[in-house]
């Protein structure tokens, strides 16, 4: 858990409002390799790591569950939704989390993310896709409009575009990705463009490092 601190960063990105549920008030962790657009969100208690793309109109939102953490290299596209129950908690490295997204992960745009919820490393989340309550292994690709709620998606699969998946059953039949699959490189190419978005925009932007 990282340090409270009292300073508000900008009008864009700023502590949390001290409820009974979030006690202590925590400003965003950022680094100076990051670009939040000042149109995103981002408050409270979220961790963001080096190399990270926030786009316009993100919002990433640890007022309630918390903390949020976002790894390194990966994107926040525009309209994408990150927030959490505040009794919900998945578990990384053994420590809670109530929203936890791995390395070189891509939110396309207005795809949602609630907590509690686990994205692992290099997982493409399609475009007004929907996560909740569930756990997405390493490689996965969530096809465009897809939903998963409540359960856990192994390394390596991919979720048809439109589909719903809400049983464990379901979850554990979705194809694995081949060499065929026409997606499979896809995130490794919105990652790269994402990395030099981060390197690019920052000198149109606020940065201060608050480490």
């Amino acid at each position: 858990m990282l340090p409270v601190l009292p300073q508000v960063y900008s009008k864009n990105i700023m502590p949390n409002p001290i409820t009974s549920f979030t006690p202590n008030r925590y400003i965003p962790f950022i680094t100076p390799n990051d670009a939040i657009h000042p149109q995103a969100s981002v408050i409270g208690d979220v961790i963001i790591g080096a190399d990270v793309n926030i786009a316009p109109f993100a919002s990433i939102r640890g007022d309630e569950g918390t903390p949020i953490y976002i790894g390194q290299g990966s994107n926040v596209q525009d309209g994408v939704v990150i927030h959490g129950l505040k009794n919900g908690r998945v578990k990384k490295d053994g420590q809670d989390y109530s929203v936890y997204i791995g390395k070189d992960v891509s939110l396309a745009h207005q795809s949602q993310i609630h907590g509690p919820a686990k994205v692992g490393d290099n997982v493409f989340v399609g475009m007004q896709s929907f996560v909740y309550k569930s756990e997405i292994g390493n490689n996965v690709v969530i096809e465009p409009t897809a939903k998963v709620i409540g359960v856990k998606v192994a390394d390596n699969r991919y979720v048809p575009a439109g589909e719903i998946i809400k049983t464990q059953e379901q979850a554990d039949k979705l194809p694995v990705i081949t060499p065929e699959y026409s997606n499979k490189d896809m995130n490794h190419e919105v990652v790269e463009v994402n990395k030099e978005l981060a390197y690019s925009y920052p000198a149109n932007y606020y940065m201060t490092n608050l480490a």
